[in-house]
């Protein structure tokens, strides 16, 4: 596939050391084409985008940056480290729509070129080449560098990790390679926790070095007392954060503060690994639901690679045998945790990326593994143009589809598949210029990407997001009156022209409806928003208006009216928080 790539562009080669330059130039503007195209048309959508992007913009506007707050709650699950540098972006653009995606970008960009710089230092300018073009290629890698979530960032801090070890194990680099590994996996700790994962690879490189074999590349280091600084140095990056919030939880004297510490020590991390409480899943998940789909087009070629492999390993080639090792460590160690969610292995895609490089023009040859690529491109756009087809005449499946997400992206998914179509159409008829059929997915891939980013975006952004219940509710109730949230998502904080007040996220919904029947006690002209299919004795389900439907949830605005006579007492005292009127921009 990206063998024929080359031929794309003929006047492009790799001469080393000339064009080093030339092809990062390149590199990047591919990179930063696909990954920035559609910054600033969409809002923050569910899942995890609109919590970051509301304390984001909570920390600027409060000028309270240390502990993340979630309308006004704390918000204990995650270090702020990535909300922070969405809060940064915020603070320079003044707009959160064009600020949330921006770390990700970045992040994403920035293991691309991590990618490629260590590929032409293992092996050449063209392998190195290779490797950032496949890592951009796979499906799971561009979909997070386009998302506002912590797994881009941490990806990143991993690959840097991966990015020293790999030229301070294997390239001979000086020390500051070794420690600034260790210096970034402590990012990547107080980022998501797993920042540690670039240690797995020393287990591999011990082997190696306790083995009778010879690495081929030079000589390998040995024993030395600054190898005990590491952690050292690692540590010292955790403290940067670590010790300033245990200072601060301290002084505070709070024992909300007191469960904001434990939570992130304890429950997301040893706890969430060892004893999830949700995404759980069996052992072979990632094996069976994740890397078939998402590691598209990676996945295919690794059946081919299996033999190469083998063959450099036992040839003494320690930089296959260290870096697949790692990414198989990495899926077992995530495999053996009962919850899987598919983003944690995205940090073995740029080092897959990386040992796939080197052989790609070999497994390219085969006929059987171009046809394979060329055979999914084939069938994903059968399936757009089948589904924008029937949409366009109403079949039933499609109508149901429209009913339930709110959306007909008909037009759009046909125009797509048409697109996919005439690419395979064209590889076939122009094949005597050596085009490689493999070359469908380079050509059809970001087309999507692109189509997806702009088109895709302006469709899905309105049922993505509750800018259509509140434009409702504007159409009737002044922007005065005080709105209380019960069973919310913190989108309807993050876009509420209205004061919000509301229970506690994690609150019990039976006690959320307690707590705002005597909230609506205290505030006769305020209004309660509402799944209306929420169970209450509270208050009068009948008397709510129905104010559109948002994230599949039809919902209800109740006003004092509405109100029984009496509510049962909350069996626990339930706080009550309080946010001015965001309404995002």
């Amino acid at each position: 596939m990206i063998s024929a790539f080359p031929r794309l562009f003929s006047w492009h080669n790799f001469t080393s050391g000339q064009d080093h330059i030339f092809n990062l130039i390149w590199l990047l503007t591919i990179s930063c084409s696909l990954i920035l195209v559609g910054l600033g048309l969409r809002d923050p959508w569910p899942a995890d985008e609109p919590r970051f992007a509301l304390i984001a913009k909570e920390m600027v506007d409060s000028g309270q940056w240390f502990f993340p707050m979630r309308g006004g709650e704390l918000y204990p699950d995650k270090p702020p480290i990535f909300m922070w540098c969405i809060a940064l972006f915020y603070a320079l653009l003044g707009s959160v729509k064009m600020a949330f995606l921006i770390p990700s970008a970045i992040a994403g960009i920035v293991t691309v070129l991590l990618t490629y710089n260590i590929g032409r230092r293992l092996w050449s300018e063209q392998i190195g080449w290779y490797a950032g073009l496949l890592l951009l290629a796979t499906l799971q890698f561009t979909l997070q560098a386009k998302t506002a979530q912590i797994d881009a960032l941490v990806c990143c801090f991993i690959t840097m990790g991966c990015y020293g070890l790999l030229r301070f194990l294997l390239l001979h680099g000086s020390w500051f390679w070794y420690f600034l590994a260790w210096f970034f996996m402590g990012l990547g700790i107080v980022t998501k926790g797993v920042g540690f994962l670039p240690l797995l690879m020393l287990i591999p490189f011990t082997a190696l070095r306790f083995s009778q074999q010879t690495y081929i590349l030079g000589t390998i280091r040995g024993w030395s007392w600054h190898w005990l600084l590491g952690p050292v140095v690692m540590l010292g990056a955790i403290a940067l954060w670590f010790l300033p919030m245990l200072y601060w939880v301290d002084v505070q004297h709070n024992p909300l503060f007191d469960a904001y510490r434990d939570n992130i020590l304890f429950k997301q991390t040893v706890t969430r690994y060892a004893d999830s409480w949700h995404h759980l899943k069996p052992f072979w998940y990632y094996l069976t639901n994740v890397i078939p789909v998402f590691w598209l087009p990676l996945c295919l070629f690794i059946p081919s690679l299996i033999t190469p492999w083998v063959r450099a390993i036992k040839g003494g080639d320690w930089r296959i045998a260290l870096i697949l090792g790692w990414v198989v460590l990495l899926l077992i160690f995530f495999s053996i945790s009962p919850g899987k969610r598919g983003v944690y292995i995205l940090p073995a895609l740029p080092m897959l990326a990386i040992i796939t490089a080197p052989y790609l023009p070999q497994i390219m040859r085969s006929k059987i593994l171009n046809g394979l690529v060329y055979s999914v491109v084939l069938l994903l756009s059968l399936a757009l143009f089948t589904f924008g087809f029937a949409g366009l005449f109403d079949a039933t499946f499609t109508s149901e589809l429209s009913i339930k997400y709110g959306i007909e992206p008909w037009f759009f998914l046909l125009t797509m598949g048409i697109v996919g179509l005439l690419v395979c159409a064209v590889l076939l008829i122009v094949r005597k210029y050596r085009l490689s059929l493999s070359c469908s997915w380079l050509l059809f891939i970001p087309v999507l990407w692109v189509g997806y980013s702009t088109w895709g975006y302006t469709l899905l952004n309105d049922v993505k997001t509750p800018k259509n219940v509140f434009a409702e509710m504007e159409s009737f109730v002044p922007k005065g009156r005080s709105l209380a949230l019960v069973n919310f998502s913190e989108q309807f904080i993050l876009f509420s022209p209205y004061s919000v007040t509301h229970f506690g996220y994690h609150t019990p919904t039976e006690l959320q409806m307690q707590a705002a029947w005597r909230w609506q006690k205290s505030h006769p002209n305020g209004l309660i928003l509402l799944d209306a299919q929420t169970p209450t004795d509270c208050f009068d389900m009948a008397q709510g208006y129905p104010v559109g439907l948002a994230h599949r949830v039809n919902w209800l605005l109740l006003d004092s009216s509405a109100r029984q006579a009496a509510c049962p007492e909350p069996s626990i005292r339930v706080t009550e928080y309080h946010t001015a009127a965001l309404g995002t921009h």
